[in-house]
Formats: structure tokens, C-alpha cells, sequence
């Protein structure tokens, strides 16, 4: 028999209990904000397979997802591990539960939660992508995949920029090259990621999503390609690791009107109206067009209609898809930092950290509140990047929440005034991982792992030196390997994710003697 805070939602269970950490197909869902609504929970674990029954545990900030297969829960629990998911800026943490299923009564919470859970369902269940990953969860092991999607946007109602499409598949990676066309009256687009398994975890989570309420429908495979041959920068390709390149004579940028109307006005098109065409679709959306709030329509899943131009559609569309904390990047480049430890952060650990997904310009450690930073990256897809990989991450015993500050720049103290050291300008640091276009360190971004990868590492150093180096500062080495081809890198497994991330911070950079200065960064290989 369960509790929770609310007193009256006294739950039975069936099934054996098991040991924590062994799978099952319910997830124990913790750290949940106080507002939120059930739709969101599910949204979790849709991207996974069938949601086939729900337990809120509001007053515990604590729910139970059930899926239809422990198949479906294990890609769940282990894409979470990686990519920790934020609902209104709290990092929400999951695990297998020790129930095998769940079994609810009536009282009106859960009456609450199945008629969400039928909401979803019936949206979901016509055609409109329930993402079934039978197939792809055998892939999930990183298997001989491309890095590049090949996107189809069905049932084109609204344009689709190639800035949205850079916004919504951001959250799941680096992004570095997309090409949009149009092949067979369909709207289509190439995006080359990093790595394959970045672009497994974003289909498996967008394949089957519309972009806007009831259209604008994701269709996601692999492409036959590795890599994509980007020749221009404007608004039909982009090379994000080439700023230099040339626009070519792209079409001047449209006003949305008359982008609106082009885009209508194209063979296969429904209406040559945004409105006109509405009837065609069923009538919650029609009516949440007008701006009208539709009861019993989860609003999670409700567009947040209808805004043409880039930045502010891409926003819309991201928060459609549950993406929360994104927003159009223009000018977001500062990041606030909370919940740090003021005993042992500073400016220099924040900036190596942050440092791996983006070149870190300043840091501010506040004055009166030192579990507080702000940090200003050089762009605002870094700052999204260095969001979406460390919010949640622990550091010095304390989980970071990580946000977009309103900010637009970190001020240096005023000549004459000192802060105690805690602003430092690392504008003309050496240190910067991705001044140069096209570097590799762009293909090399992955989330904290415990496996940090090692190179520039001289030949007269050997593995129980750098075993003895990594343990020096009280963490546990638990593997290392030399890479067979190159004895200048390695992999070093530390006990912990945490462990990594200060071993990070603490040894990159490195004098090994010989002129080389150790590289560190995170590692999506284990050993």
C-alpha cells in the first residue's frame, strides 16, 4: 500500500515487488514542479511507446508511468540517464520502479489522470504518431546508423523554417548541417548530427510529432548519407561549423505574408488560407485556432498557434513539443547557474565545464548569493547546448539548475572596484574548444559521462601515471584503455558521472611534461 501526501489516494499494487534498478514497465517518475498537469507526465514517456496507465502522487511531487512494454521503459530510463528531461526549469529524475504494474482505483485524482491518459491516446491513436520503437529500440546500442535524418513535414499547413527545424532537433545535439528542399510536392529536410546515436535519440523522440496543433507532421528515417555538402549559408542550407561560407543569391527573405501565401500556394497544400482550410482537420483544432481553450485537450499537446515568422514559430513549435526552457535564441547567451556550492566553485571550473559545450567568454560568481553564476557563452546555440547537457548534472555534492538568464552580457567590475576575484573575462582564453570553423571538437560533444576520453597525451607517459593522476584527487579510477591505433589518446572510466565531471574540471589542460597539456572531455563510449 502506497500514501501519498494527498491522504486519500491510497494505491494497491499487483505484482511482485522487485529490487530497485531492475527494469520493469513502470517508471518512477521524482522531482516533478507542483503545477504539473498530468498530459506533461505522459508526454515523458510517449516519445517510447504506449502510455497504458498513469499514478500522480501530486503532494510527493511524484508520479508512476506505465508503459506497454519493459522494452519501452528500458529505452525510456536509459535516454533519460543521458539527456535529463526539465519541466518549467526542474530537472525531473527517473528510475525502473519496484512495481511490474499498476493498478488504480477511483478516487478523483486517478479519474483525473485515466481521462488524460484517453485524451492522449485518442489523439494519438489515428494515424497521428504514436511512436511505436519496436524497430528502433534494437538500434538503440549505437548500431551502424547515419548521423544524418532525412525529414518529411506532412500536412504542411504553415511554413516550416529551416531555423525552426535547427531549433526543434537543437535540444537533442549539435546540429551541425541542414538542407531543406522540395522533392515530390513534400517539404523535406536533411540534418547532420554529430553522432548517430544523437540522431537515433532525436527520431526516436520527434518521428511521428507535428510541429503545429494537428499539422506540420515530423516524418523521420535515416539517410543513406554520413555526411552532408553544404556549399551556402542562407535560409535553404546552413554548415553551422562554417560560418564563413557564402549566401549564394538565396530569395530575399520573404515578409510572412507573402511566405505564407508562396507556401500555400504550392501543389498539395490543403487551403490557401490558414484559416479557411480548418474545417478539414477535426474541430478542437479549429477552435484552438480562434484561441479558444479546449477542455479535456491536454495542453501540453495543444499548439500555441499561429506565428509565422521564424524565431517566434520555432519557439511555438518547440514548446508544442514539450520542449521547455527554449525559447528564439537571438541575444540568449548568458546563462544563470543556481544551487552551486559557494565553498568550492569558481570562475575557472565553471568556465572548463562549460567550456565542452561552447566557448565560455565570462563568468560572474554573484556577490551576496555565491551558489549563483552567470555565464556568458559566445552564442546562443552554445548557451542551448550547455543548457540542455548540464542543467541537473552534479557538481561539488549539488545538483546545478541551469536557465537562460534575461541578461544579454556579464559585466566586468568597474576599474579600481574589485569583487574579490569572483568576474574573470576568458574572451582571450587558449582554452577555447571551438574557435576554429569546423573543428572536430564540434563532432565530439556528448553529455557527462563517467567515461572521459584523453588525448595529446606524450609517448614516456604510461597508464598507471595517468591511473595515479585521476586518483590523486580522491576519485576512483574504475577501467582504463589506450586507443590500439593512437597511443596519444585514451579512455578513463571514473566511479561515477560526478567523479568525471571534477576529474574534468581538475585535469584538463593538464602539464604531462614534454610541452603537452592533457585534453579531457566526455566520452560516448564505455569500456
Amino acid at each position: 500500500i502506497m500514501n501519498s501526501a494527498n491522504g486519500n489516494d491510497s494505491k494497491k499494487f499487483k505484482g511482485e515487488v522487485r529490487s530497485p534498478g531492475v527494469p520493469s514497465r513502470v517508471v518512477h517518475v521524482r522531482k516533478l514542479p507542483n503545477d504539473i498537469n498530468e498530459a506533461e507526465v505522459i508526454g515523458l514517456g510517449l516519445p517510447f511507446g504506449k502510455v497504458t496507465n498513469l499514478l500522480m502522487l501530486k503532494g510527493k511531487n511524484q508520479a508512476f508511468l506505465e508503459l506497454n512494454s519493459e522494452e519501452c521503459a528500458q529505452t525510456m530510463v536509459s535516454y533519460y540517464s543521458s539527456v535529463t528531461p526539465v519541466i518549467r526549469n526542474h530537472p525531473i529524475y527517473m528510475q525502473y520502479s519496484t512495481h511490474k504494474e499498476l493498478k488504480t482505483d477511483n478516487s478523483p485524482n486517478q479519474v483525473r489522470a485515466q481521462a488524460a491518459l484517453q485524451a492522449v491516446n485518442a489523439l494519438h491513436g489515428g494515424g497521428m504518431g504514436t511512436m511505436a520503437i519496436s524497430a528502433d529500440a534494437s538500434s538503440m546500442g549505437g548500431g551502424a546508423q547515419s548521423p544524418v535524418l532525412r525529414v518529411i513535414v506532412e500536412n504542411l499547413f504553415y511554413p516550416v523554417t529551416l531555423d525552426v527545424l535547427h531549433q526543434i532537433f537543437s535540444k537533442f545535439g549539435t546540429v551541425l548541417k541542414i538542407i531543406t528542399f522540395t522533392k515530390n510536392n513534400q517539404f523535406q529536410a536533411l540534418i547532420q548530427y554529430a553522432d548517430a546515436m544523437t540522431a537515433q535519440h532525436a527520431k526516436l523522440s520527434l518521428d511521428g510529432q507535428n510541429i503545429y496543433n494537428a499539422c506540420c507532421t515530423l516524418r523521420i528515417s535515416f539517410s543513406k548519407l554520413t555526411s552532408l555538402n553544404v556549399k551556402y549559408n542562407n535560409d535553404k542550407s546552413r554548415d553551422y561549423t562554417r560560418p564563413d561560407l557564402p549566401t549564394a543569391d538565396s530569395q530575399p527573405s520573404l515578409d510572412p505574408q507573402t511566405m505564407a501565401a508562396a507556401a500555400f500556394a504550392a501543389p498539395g497544400i490543403i487551403s490557401a488560407s490558414p484559416y479557411g482550410g480548418a474545417h478539414a482537420f477535426p474541430p478542437t483544432f479549429a477552435i484552438q485556432q480562434a484561441g479558444l481553450s479546449v477542455p479535456g485537450i491536454p495542453s501540453a499537446l495543444a499548439s500555441l498557434g499561429v506565428s509565422h515568422t521564424g524565431m517566434a514559430a520555432a519557439a511555438a513549435a518547440a514548446s508544442r513539443l514539450g520542449l521547455s526552457g527554449l525559447t528564439a535564441t537571438g541575444g540568449h547567451n548568458v546563462l544563470l547557474v543556481s544551487n552551486l556550492n559557494p565553498e568550492s566553485v569558481t570562475p575557472h571550473c565553471l568556465f572548463i565545464l562549460f567550456g565542452v559545450y561552447g566557448d565560455v567568454m565570462r563568468v560572474k560568481i554573484l556577490f551576496n548569493k555565491k551558489e549563483n553564476a552567470l555565464i556568458q557563452m559566445s552564442d546562443g546555440t552554445q548557451a542551448q547546448l550547455a543548457m540542455s547537457h548540464l542543467n541537473g548534472q552534479r557538481l561539488h555534492g549539488r545538483a546545478m539548475r541551469v536557465t537562460l538568464s534575461k541578461h544579454t552580457t556579464v559585466q566586468l567590475p568597474r576599474e579600481g572596484h574589485e569583487d574579490q576575484g569572483l568576474t574573470k573575462d576568458f574572451s582571450n582564453s587558449p582554452l577555447h574548444r571551438f574557435k576554429k570553423p569546423g573543428s572536430k571538437n564540434y563532432s565530439n560533444i556528448f553529455p557527462p559521462s563517467a567515461t572521459l576520453h584523453l588525448s595529446n597525451i606524450p609517448p614516456s607517459v604510461v597508464e598507471d601515471d595517468l591511473r595515479r593522476l585521476f586518483g590523486s584527487s580522491g576519485a576512483t579510477v574504475k577501467a582504463f584503455k589506450f586507443f590500439q591505433k593512437d597511443r596519444k589518446m585514451a579512455l578513463i572510466q571514473m566511479g561515477s558521472v560526478e567523479e568525471a565531471i571534477e576529474s574534468l574540471i581538475e585535469f584538463h589542460n593538464h602539464d604531462l611534461g614534454e610541452n603537452h597539456h592533457l585534453r579531457v572531455s566526455f566520452s560516448k563510449s564505455t569500456i
